[in-house]
């Protein structure tokens, strides 16, 4: 069985939550930030360079652990995802372009990120692959 550590970041700015679309693989549908944790990094580690590298932005801060759910890609293969909320400390462009070129599956072709806030908690889309798993519990945390 391979376990692969991967960190998710809901990053919120003023009861926003910030997702994405691929520019060239719409069919990838809607996510939040996330990558995988790299061997040598601790999960909050891992969050935090993940959240700057797909997005860009700076100055995000870790406010909290929300919990760790295991994905079951086939038999051979789970992912140990860690979420984790951080919020940005300055106002953000409502939507942008990002490129990421440092990718975890080793491709040298960079991908471009769409991001723009969805408010929290009823209008954020339905997300692929349970990235919107603990969206109930960022909610919860946050009185909304």
């Amino acid at each position: 069985m391979i376990i692969r550590r991967k960190a998710f970041a809901y990053i919120t700015h003023q009861n926003r939550l910030l997702v994405f679309e691929h520019a060239d693989y719409p069919d990838a549908g809607i996510q939040v930030p996330a990558g995988s944790i790299e061997p040598d990094e601790t999960p909050e580690q891992g969050v935090m360079r993940e959240a700057f590298e797909e997005t860009g932005l700076e100055g995000l801060k870790i406010e909290e652990f929300l919990g760790m759910v295991e994905y079951h890609y086939n038999r051979e293969e789970i992912a140990h995802r860690y979420f984790f909320h951080l919020t940005c400390d300055h106002a953000p462009p409502e939507t942008w372009s990002h490129m990421e070129i440092n990718r975890s599956d080793g491709n040298p072709e960079p991908l471009e990120f769409c991001f723009y806030w969805a408010t929290l908690p009823d209008g954020v889309p339905p997300l692929v692959a349970d990235h919107d798993i603990l969206v109930g519990e960022l909610c919860r945390r946050l009185g909304l």
